[in-house]
């Protein structure tokens, strides 16, 4: 009696190379999916006679599914300008949080915000990173949820510390002026005009006076602190020795009194303000001080850093994705909506950031399309299509031979 247990399975190894050919097809624009590949092994070979040469006559008892492999090849990133979207190429995956505290594995970086701020995958998982501390970020720490949401509130920051570079023109005459002017914040985030008034009092001597409005302060005088500078025949200032200090008692705004020091040395230890034969001018103000912002746009780096922008001009990094790696990604397990799950097979996830230990690099604002090549696809399916055939009239004939043999005993 032929044996129908063959060809039967070849027909269930056609059909599923065609269900895993008509699956990356299907997937062919979902973000992040990797393609595919069904691999076959044939089955324990049945043997019970043995030839002339003492060599065993074998006959084989089909074919078997053995392996479903991925492609984790990188796909095309496509730019989408949302700048919460991020694309991975080269080695890792995205680190997810489920609501039961499932963690779960993507290549798909559509993501997005929920109503919290957080950062979140299309299905609403918590992408997970290294949140910042004043824009600090800590890599050694426990990965948690990153807090990304536009509209969140940067604090006001009083100034505490100025620098006006300046310099003086040594051909001015004795009671010649110059003014330096520039905001500095209160501790409610107002902008103050805080004015360094400069007048010749003498040969490398000048005078300075520093103001600030009295509709701000409420107070009878715009002058808050008064001081000498004298500079050495090189123009650099050698007194006073230490940074002059001075306090803003009170503003009209309710604010709290203002403790603030004026930098005469710059980063590098020379004379931020200085006296020489050209005109006298003034360089770029810098104070540490800020008024409340709202986060109004975020942009991811290649290392997977985020990075916020405030209303007020300043910006702050908020914290940086996670990336993770398996010495067998093949021995991830698929659970659907672009995710996987780590396996004993695929070992313990290696944790670090984009750029790092054989990690790949991050492009924010693109996702990464899917690596199905439809060409190749197609011409798995004709194959498999041809197996599938020819496995059918396989079955075909051994029903005609089975007849044929039932037939014979009947006669």
């Amino acid at each position: 009696m032929s044996f129908f247990g063959v060809p039967l399975s070849g027909l269930i190894a056609s059909q599923s190379e065609l269900q895993t050919v008509s699956n990356n097809l299907a997937n062919l624009d979902t973000v992040g999916y990797k393609d595919q590949d069904s691999s076959f092994s044939d089955l324990f070979a049945q043997s019970s006679l043995t030839n002339a040469a003492n060599d065993p006559i074998q006959t084989g008892l089909g074919v078997a599914s053995s392996q479903t492999t991925t492609d984790f090849s990188d796909g095309s990133p496509t730019a989408t300008n949302v700048s919460t979207n991020m694309a991975l190429s080269g080695n890792g995956l995205f680190v997810l949080k489920s609501s039961s505290g499932t963690i779960d594995y993507t290549r798909a970086g559509n993501f997005t915000t929920n109503s919290d701020g957080q950062l979140t995958s299309a299905d609403g998982q918590l992408v997970l990173g290294y949140p910042a501390v004043d824009g600090v970020v800590n890599t050694s720490g426990a990965l948690q949820p990153l807090q990304v949401g536009l509209g969140s509130v940067i604090p006001a920051s009083a100034t505490t510390s100025f620098q006006f570079p300046a310099n003086l023109s040594a051909t001015a005459a004795v009671g010649a002026t110059f003014s330096s002017p520039s905001n500095v914040y209160d501790s409610l985030g107002t902008a103050h005009v805080l004015t360094v008034n400069y007048t010749k009092t003498g040969t490398n001597k000048w005078s300075y006076s520093i103001d600030v409005p009295t509709a701000d302060t409420g107070a009878a005088s715009s002058q808050v602190a008064t001081g000498n500078l004298t500079f050495d025949s090189s123009g650099n200032l050698t007194s006073p020795a230490v940074a002059p200090t001075f306090t803003i008692p009170s503003f009209v705004d309710g604010a709290a009194s203002m403790s603030l020091t004026w930098n005469l040395q710059s980063a590098n230890g020379t004379s931020s303000v200085t006296q020489t034969s050209l005109a006298s001018s003034n360089g770029s103000a810098i104070q540490n001080g800020q008024a409340s912002g709202t986060l109004t746009s975020i942009a991811v780096a290649s290392d997977g850093t985020v990075n916020g922008t405030y209303s007020n001009g300043q910006t702050d990094t908020l914290g940086q994705v996670a990336l993770a790696n398996f010495t067998n990604t093949q021995g991830l397990l698929r659970t659907g909506n672009n995710d996987y799950q780590a396996t004993i097979g695929s070992g313990q996830a290696a944790i670090g950031v984009a750029g790092t230990g054989g990690l790949g690099h991050i492009q924010g604002g693109y996702v990464e399309s899917s690596n199905v090549d439809v060409a190749a696809e197609f011409a798995k399916m004709i194959v498999a299509q041809q197996a599938y055939s020819a496995n059918a009239k396989t079955v075909t004939t051994f029903d005609q031979v089975s007849q044929a043999t039932i037939a014979m005993v009947q006669a």
